[in-house]
């Protein structure tokens, strides 16, 4: 962990200016707050409401008067629509993800496609589906890794916290969301946040690939340890991954792209801020030399 004394008094303004941005005032709260009473809480409250959820279940789920024994045994229709969902082999569901992602000549017909397709299991539990939003002809994009429970609800990439706390990002290098195109790298939230496996990746690779061959950016931003994994193929964490500029080649469009920390890394952990904002500012003078 690199001391204050040793930043420069540039270096130093540079990083409270960026905290600032973030919205960071206080390191310390007023008055300690215990967090184990709170989940105790919490869990007594849970197990008070757990018999009335109980009861209201049992009148959903008992018979009507009037009610057949076939009808009875008959599956729910929400149950009987998941069933009917075509299983599609991994293989097969690329090649298809391939053919609607090169079929797309347009970014809102790729979206399109993609809306459309119905090859890759995420889709199936997601709220949403993610696409790019901003503007393309910016020639700057900002690409991060799955979407996640805010963006399901939403809509659109990097709601919530994390979506908040990267417009500050972008504003301290100059941009707005709006005035640059930002996507992920999957277009469907995976169950419980969790990492998208490489099967789904292989399926989900030809529509973020295609974004960038039709959207041409000058600079791409990669956000996150997933999404620099994707496109750097290593298997190193974010930080290993970080402030390199390196090259994303998609079809004959080779465009340059460096790697920094997702915003909900830095809400996790705000000491990592530092290392954000060295990487921010070399995007920021890439874009100036283009």
């Amino acid at each position: 962990m690199i001391s204050v004394n040793e930043l420069s008094p540039g270096e130093l303004a540079a990083l409270l200016h960026f905290h600032a941005e973030a919205g960071v005032e206080w390191l310390l709260e007023n008055e300690a707050i215990d967090r184990f009473a709170e989940f105790e809480a919490m869990k007594a409250a849970r197990r008070s409401a757990a018999p009335a959820v109980q009861a209201a279940e049992a009148r959903e789920n008992s018979p009507r008067p009037g009610t057949s024994a076939s009808q009875r045994n008959a599956p729910a229709p929400e149950r009987a629509v998941q069933r009917q969902q075509p299983s599609i082999p991994d293989g097969e569901a690329v090649q298809q993800a391939r053919f609607a992602a090169e079929s797309a000549r347009s970014l809102p017909e790729l979206k399109t496609a993609i809306e459309a397709f119905n090859g890759c299991n995420l889709k199936h539990s997601a709220r949403s589906t993610i696409f790019a939003t901003g503007d393309a002809a910016s020639g700057i994009m900002v690409i991060g890794s799955a979407p996640g429970a805010e963006d399901d609800r939403e809509g659109q990439p990097f709601a919530g916290r994390p979506g908040q706390l990267l417009d500050k990002m972008l504003a301290a290098i100059g941009l707005r969301r709006d005035s640059i195109l930002l996507t992920q790298v999957i277009p469907w939230r995976p169950p419980g946040n969790r990492i998208a496996s490489a099967a789904e990746m292989d399926i989900c690779r030809p529509f973020i690939e295609r974004q960038i061959a039709l959207a041409e950016p000058k600079a791409v931003l990669v956000l996150g340890n997933f999404a620099a994994r994707v496109f750097f193929g290593e298997s190193d964490t974010i930080h290993g991954l970080r402030g390199q500029w390196r090259e994303i080649a998609v079809g004959n469009h080779i465009v340059p792209a460096i790697a920094t920390l997702h915003p909900q890394d830095l809400l996790t952990a705000p000491v990592n801020k530092r290392l954000a904002w060295n990487d921010l500012l070399a995007f920021q003078a890439k874009l100036a030399a283009l």
